[in-house]
């Protein structure tokens, strides 16, 4: 077990939809923000099919979703959000992707890239079933971090652009079953209620049912850890 790493300098999380990263970890993102973290978002989907509305179309989902995206980013102190536009339900693990990805580790040389853990497929525990799209971004992402942004004759058009290659130094996956790695929140925790209740869309009006499942797992990991409040991950450091 490893636990609160030093704060980068430079992150970036890639991750599926609107709100994934903030649901899995705002408390550790806020965190680095506050102490001066640049941070990066790079949203895969469009978030379009995330609703049981029946009045709803995904245009305007997707409207929806961007728009609230936006808000909790700025809540967190992210930097700069962007967004691939990959219909939501749709995102494959192709070259088309991992190249937009290793685009943005080689414009943002992140110290540390955050995403989810595409080795994760169920949970019986829970009933739960990783949704598709997670495990194609966080397997996009892997890869462009390793090798390719890291490979100076991968995707040479880069380099004509501009963009040299670049080594990631930490990679750190979002696990839910089985963390390695706990980041404290416990400061940042309240913050995190705060950026979940952005993604109305997803969460609705404030319902203390819903803060409360939050605050269960966050003190579940935290348990583990000997934090009031934790995040979990799993940590590969790149040699």
């Amino acid at each position: 077990m490893t636990k609160n790493l030093k704060t980068p300098k430079t992150a970036l999380a890639v991750f599926a939809h609107p709100d994934d990263m903030d649901f899995s970890s705002s408390g550790t993102i806020a965190k680095w923000a506050l102490r001066g973290a640049i941070i990066t978002y790079l949203v895969c989907t469009d978030g379009s099919k995330g609703s049981e509305d029946p009045k709803i179309t995904p245009r305007k989902l997707a409207a929806i979703r961007k728009k609230e995206q936006l808000e909790a980013a700025k809540i967190l102190g992210v930097k700069d959000v962007i967004f691939l536009g990959h219909r939501d339900g749709e995102l494959v693990v192709d070259m088309k992707l991992k190249e937009a990805i290793a685009r943005v580790i080689r414009q943002k040389k992140p110290d540390l890239v955050i995403t989810l853990d595409p080795t994760f497929l169920y949970s019986t525990k829970r009933g739960f079933v990783n949704h598709s799209d997670h495990r194609a971004a966080g397997q996009a992402a892997i890869d462009a971090v390793f090798p390719l942004a890291r490979d100076r004759l991968n995707f040479p058009l880069h380099e004509k652009q501009g963009l040299v290659p670049h080594k990631t130094n930490i990679l750190l996956l979002v696990s839910f079953d089985e963390p390695e790695h706990f980041e404290d929140i416990t400061k940042t925790f309240a913050k995190k209620l705060k950026v979940l209740q952005a993604h109305k869309s997803q969460v609705g009006d404030a319902d203390p049912s819903f803060a409360k499942r939050i605050r269960d797992r966050a003190r579940q990991l935290g348990k583990k850890a000997g934090m009031s409040y934790a995040e979990g991950f799993k940590k590969i450091e790149l040699l």
